[in-house]
């Protein structure tokens, strides 16, 4: 019997399942089918984040300090929301399989309903559109506000948030018959989501990640 040699991309438990071959590493751009994509991810364990957006492949990039320290906040944000809602889920980089072919993506945070329009799969990554999707963008904003933002509508996400950090503003888009219309903050900056009654945010206070204000917001302290 031939023998495998041993890549840094496929784990030992990778290299028993498939004696007979290498399995290509991941790479930009490659254009894959879910369970080509799902193969190749699984064989490389050290890789943290991978997307299938429209049957193209997109490998994280490094994470800096202008998206970290915005994405602990927007967190906090939505995580306060759901300490006083248990019966949402959050969730952050999680796996989300929007449709059977060509799109499995890792949004930078997202809320959905245990009896909404996503289920879990046995390996509980989130099959079908969560409810409300949040993406922190700087190196990235091109793609969350083009293709993302089509896979998402697409699916029949509810509601997609952008945090654009490098250009200091923050769009949020709402599904209304089947297209994203972005709206617009009222006359004391605020939004509220519809899919998430009493989810406010200050957005001028996130963009400026005063923290204190933002929370006071959910609780109705304007």
């Amino acid at each position: 019997m031939a023998s495998v040699a041993y890549t840094p991309y496929m784990s030992a438990a990778r290299v028993l399942e498939y004696p007979y071959e290498r399995i290509p590493a991941l790479e930009n751009g490659d254009v894959l089918d879910r369970a080509e994509f799902e193969r190749r991810y699984k064989a490389m364990p050290d890789l943290k984040k991978a997307e299938l957006i429209n049957g193209v492949v997109y490998l994280g990039s490094p994470v800096y300090r202008d998206h970290y320290r915005s994405h602990v906040f927007a967190a906090t944000w939505l995580g306060t929301y759901v300490a006083a809602h248990p019966e949402l889920e959050i969730g952050d980089n999680g796996t989300v399989i929007l449709d059977d072919e060509d799109n499995e993506v890792q949004p930078d945070l997202f809320l959905r309903r245990a009896d909404g329009a996503s289920t879990l799969t046995d390996e509980t990554a989130v099959l079908g559109p969560p409810e409300f999707v949040m993406e922190i963008s700087s190196s990235s904003a091109s793609r969350d506000l083009h293709m993302k933002l089509e896979s998402y509508e697409r699916a029949g996400v509810r509601e997609y948030v952008v945090w654009n950090v490098g250009d200091g503003e923050v769009l949020w888009f709402e599904l209304d018959h089947g297209r994203f219309e972005r709206r617009t903050p009222d006359g004391r900056g605020l939004l509220e989501s519809r899919a998430f009654p009493g989810l406010r945010l200050l957005v001028d206070e996130l963009i400026a990640e005063n923290l204190k204000a933002v929370l006071a917001a959910l609780d109705g302290e304007l």
